[in-house]
């Protein structure tokens, strides 16, 4: 089965039992703080899990794009990947255990044809210590489907429990369901460390509330939440030990080996790590994020010169990057046209990071070879990021090959000392979260929508969001314009927004058709595909509207609630986008 058959397949399925079909959010977060890219499909639904009403009821599914980069080092092996869809259904208070388990079994036995011999379950053990009980109720529903005891095990804390993702707030234990994906008949009794049983689908049941306390206590709203790997469950269909082998990655794979006059099996890890490295970074383009050094920008460059790199360890002098993007968009062209209709956006970015960076990796290569006599100091590792554009973690990786170590202390002392970056993008920031929902913030959501309104009445319609991060402390908005904008540029827009905060105007939020919202002039954000159903937050003095917005929220009910706003920096952020951050006092 082709991973395009099953990704529709999985969303028609839940479309019959009732879910409705939401478009994949960006790879940027619009509204959590806590993460640089959407790492999970539950990210884009965080108000809604947290109890806000979703426009389009209370059953969804969706095919969400993914970033994780925290196995980034295990890129190559037969299922890691940095970019990669999720399948997801979600009830939010409606069904529960039951109808989850009950329809997961369901479209794995009858719609994907799985032999229930190659089909095995974990639940959660229990944890006496919280008095939360073992999840008996899960295994039983198993049970009645006729499974067999043998083929259920329980497991703890650490593989069959999902959050809180703070110190507090929603969780549950969750129900996890594995392939043998061995050549011989699977055993009878599940051994869930035996590698040939591999993990295939998760289904979460929140119905826990940490709280401050300690203690976890029943929610009266209980929600589902699943996730199934799009990649990986299409490899095993197709009876694939690797996800490479199938039809999203060898078209690409091809194409290295044309560019290179190498076979794949000279040098798979080479080929893969290329091949990944660059779908995450034409998905990452595509939602209007450039290469820079810091943040998400940082993670991009990291990873179209680490695919760089090995496309030279491979032999590839010339321009590449392109030419694999142009062979990524035939295979997604219809899933996320987005793909075609930003290509020059994206081809434009490739071919000026691959331009940069090969004027100076032959004389970084050089260079390093000449500190890797020895370990490498901090101002060694630094000279090489500064003057030829390695990432730390390259000159990391690059020492691990030839057996030394950097002093990776040392070269982010120096790195502050030079104040070159604020914050580095390493594994440790994309950890799981829900979103910041505290009064701060969302008095910060509303003052964006503001915001917006006034940049675009004082520069003009040209100026659209291109990104935002909230905190509890600022807001950073980026937004497309060619010029820096004037000091009297800049006073105008503050006291647009003062005087809107000012005037103690109501923000109404209405749901409505997509369309309608679109014919009432309401702004979107970057090129979102949004569902059927939205909610519009509108911002009205007397009969003129101020703001007018489609998003998820959460809002203040009234402008007087914001404070004085103050922008405290505007700055480039890449080629034809601007940088704002703002505060409110």
């Amino acid at each position: 089965m082709l991973a395009s058959d099953l990704r529709e397949k999985y969303l028609k399925f839940f479309e019959d039992k009732g879910h409705k079909r939401i478009p994949s959010a960006p790879l940027i977060p619009e509204h959590d703080p806590t993460v640089l890219f959407t790492t999970a499909g539950m990210h884009p639904l965080v108000p809604f899990l947290l109890g806000e009403k979703h426009p389009l009821g209370t059953r969804l599914c969706s095919s969400q794009k993914c970033i994780r980069t925290g196995d980034i080092d295990d890129v190559g092996d037969a299922t890691h990947l940095t970019f990669f869809e999720m399948l997801g259904n979600w009830s939010l208070g409606d069904y529960f255990k039951k109808e989850a388990i009950e329809w997961s079994f369901e479209f794995l036995t009858k719609e994907l044809g799985v032999p229930k011999e190659r089909l095995a379950f974990s639940v959660f053990e229990g944890d006496k210590e919280n008095n939360i009980l073992k999840d008996e109720e899960a295994a039983d529903i198993w049970k009645n489907l006729g499974v067999s005891e043998k083929r259920i095990t329980y497991l703890g804390r650490s593989d069959n429990w999902w959050g809180p993702a703070g110190k507090t707030g929603p969780c549950g234990p969750d129900t996890e369901m594995f392939y043998w994906a061995g050549p011989e008949p699977a055993k009878d009794r599940f051994d869930p460390n035996d590698t040939r049983w591999v993990e295939i689908w998760n289904d979460v049941f929140m119905q826990y509330n940490k709280a401050s306390d300690g203690c976890f206590e029943p929610l009266t709203k209980k929600n589902v939440d699943t996730g199934m790997g799009l990649e990986r469950m299409a490899a095993l269909l197709q009876g694939k030990d690797n996800v490479y082998d199938t039809e999203l990655f060898l078209p690409i794979l091809e194409k290295i080996s044309q560019l290179s006059g190498k076979a794949y099996q000279d040098d798979a890890k080479s080929f893969r790590i290329i091949a990944d490295h660059l779908r995450a970074s034409i998905f990452i383009l595509a939602d209007g994020l450039a290469p820079s050094n810091t943040e998400r920008g940082y993670v991009l460059r990291r990873l179209i010169r680490r695919a760089i790199r090995y496309g030279r360890l491979l032999g590839i002098e010339k321009e590449f990057t392109v030419k694999i993007a142009q062979r990524m968009q035939k295979i997604y062209e219809d899933a996320y046209p987005e793909l075609i209709q930003y290509q020059e956006f994206i081809f434009e970015e490739l071919s000026k990071e691959e331009e940069k960076f090969g004027r100076t990796l032959n004389r970084g290569l050089k260079e390093f070879d000449k500190s890797v006599r020895s370990n490498i100091s901090g101002p060694e590792a630094f000279n090489l990021y500064q003057s030829y554009g390695f990432p730390v973690e390259m000159t990391i990786e690059l020492a691990k090959e030839r057996g030394k170590n950097v002093d990776e202390a040392a070269f982010k002392e120096e790195l502050q000392r030079h104040q070159a970056l604020s914050r580095t993008a390493s594994a440790g920031q994309f950890k799981s979260g829900l979103a910041d929902n505290s009064e701060q913030t969302t008095r910060y959501h509303t003052a964006t929508h503001l915001l917006l309104a006034a940049l675009r009445e004082v520069l003009g319609d040209e100026v659209i969001q291109k990104g935002s991060n909230i905190t509890a402390e600022r807001i950073r908005f980026d937004f497309s314009f060619n010029r820096k904008i004037t000091a009297e540029e800049i006073k105008k827009v503050e006291d647009l927004v003062n005087e809107k905060i000012q005037a103690s105007l109501p923000v109404v939020c209405e749901e409505m058709e997509t369309g309608q919202a679109k014919e009432r002039g309401a702004m979107g954000v970057f090129g979102h595909k949004y569902g059927d159903r939205v909610k519009v937050y509108t911002i009205k003095q007397g009969e003129n509207i101020c703001s007018q917005e489609i998003c998820a929220g959460p809002h203040v009910q009234n402008t007087r609630e914001l404070g004085e706003f103050k922008i405290i920096k505007e700055e480039a952020s890449s080629a034809g986008i601007r940088r704002i951050k703002a505060t409110l006092t």
